[in-house]
């Protein structure tokens, strides 16, 4: 079969990268088009990018000459892949999203009511909002972004345990990766060195919307929220790669770990998006040794799209719940290559 043409808008930043990484020889997927700021347009990739991800460059895109967003051409894409930074994602991905599908990783379209924050395998029946928004905004495509790297972690970890016994709050402590900072303004290496910083602006709120939208109900042309309470204290920590989270959950029925290793076991099996090109043999790992998950031990299971769980405990603070350890790979499966693995499922349905 022909692959679909797609194009990456954000190419030369950190998520851009790992968005040229993540497509590299891709089966369904062909880079066709890319861009990025002004200063760059007209410039051959490998003329002006600084390389920051682990491997060298793909061959593919080392003489793609970089284009502004107004030079895309939007009839020949099917895909655009979204990497801007929020404040300028919006009047962007408007633009796009007139004509052609958008896949984003920014947060600007997140909490409008038309719009899906997606996390494929954990809420595809919310991709039937996607036709709701076409219609409202008289698009051609449309805008399905993906959660905050945050969120994504706690929000895949906790759908087992909803739909099974019911989870009812949550107390969350994440201790975030310095890359989920970006490289503007990012984190200074004088901050974090040997350091805790306790406070991510905005953090704490986007995982409670986030995370009651993703686990929320389609109903009527609308997501009603998830009654769920979740709170949370996002630190970041001197790790260069992958979020980690301490997670506190009570449930309306009893739980214990053996439970929830089931519910695990039991959604590897029927996670939908087995067999797409991007996903992992295992969507989730559960681990019954109290040292993991480690990051520097797990982030690369799965190709860093596994989401790891350890540390299980029934909490006695509840009448019933339990204390876990995830471990999630905020620039995989958090960021580019579940856009990607999102698009792979998006396609398989039909949506674009």
């Amino acid at each position: 079969m022909s692959r679909k043409r797609v194009a990456i808008v954000g190419v030369t930043g950190s998520v851009g990268q790992e968005f040229v990484q993540s497509l590299e020889n891709h089966v369904w997927f062909e880079v066709t088009q890319i861009a990025a700021s002004e200063r760059s347009a007209g410039k051959k990739y490998i003329g002006i990018i600084a390389w920051e991800v682990n491997g060298p460059i793909p061959s593919y895109i080392k003489d793609m000459t970089v284009g502004s967003v107004d030079d895309l051409d939007l009839s020949q894409l099917d895909l655009v892949f979204s990497a801007v930074e929020s404040k300028a994602a919006r009047g962007i991905e408007t633009k796009i999203a007139a004509l052609v599908p958008v896949i984003s990783t920014s947060s600007a379209y997140r909490y409008e009511e038309d719009v899906p924050i997606l996390i494929p395998g954990i809420n595809d029946e919310h991709a039937e909002l996607l036709e709701v928004q076409k219609k409202n905004r008289d698009w051609k495509g449309w805008v399905a972004p993906l959660p905050n790297c945050t969120t994504t972690g706690l929000a895949i970890t906790l759908k087992p345990l909803y739909e099974k016994y019911g989870a009812k709050k949550v107390l969350m402590t994440s201790m975030q990766a310095i890359s989920g900072a970006g490289r503007t303004p990012g984190v200074s290496a004088m901050s974090i060195s040997g350091n805790i910083l306790p406070f991510i602006p905005n953090e704490e709120d986007k995982v409670r919307k986030e995370t009651k939208k993703i686990l929320g109900r389609l109903k009527d042309g609308k997501i009603e929220d998830a009654d769920i309470g979740v709170s949370s204290t996002c630190t970041r920590v001197p790790v260069i790669d992958g979020h980690t989270e301490s997670v506190f959950v009570e449930t309306a029925k009893e739980i214990d770990p053996q439970m929830a290793k089931q519910a695990y076991d039991d959604a590897n099996r029927e996670i939908t998006v087995r067999g797409l090109p991007s996903a992992p043999e295992n969507y989730y790992a559960f681990h019954e040794d109290p040292t993991r998950p480690q990051p520097r031990i797990d982030r690369e299971v799965g190709d860093g799209m596994t989401t790891t769980i350890g540390r299980v405990e029934k909490e006695d603070l509840f009448d019933h719940g339990l204390k876990y350890v995830l471990f999630s790979h905020n620039k995989k499966m958090g960021s580019a290559k579940g856009a990607v693995l999102l698009a792979e499922s998006l396609y398989k349905k039909g949506k674009f």
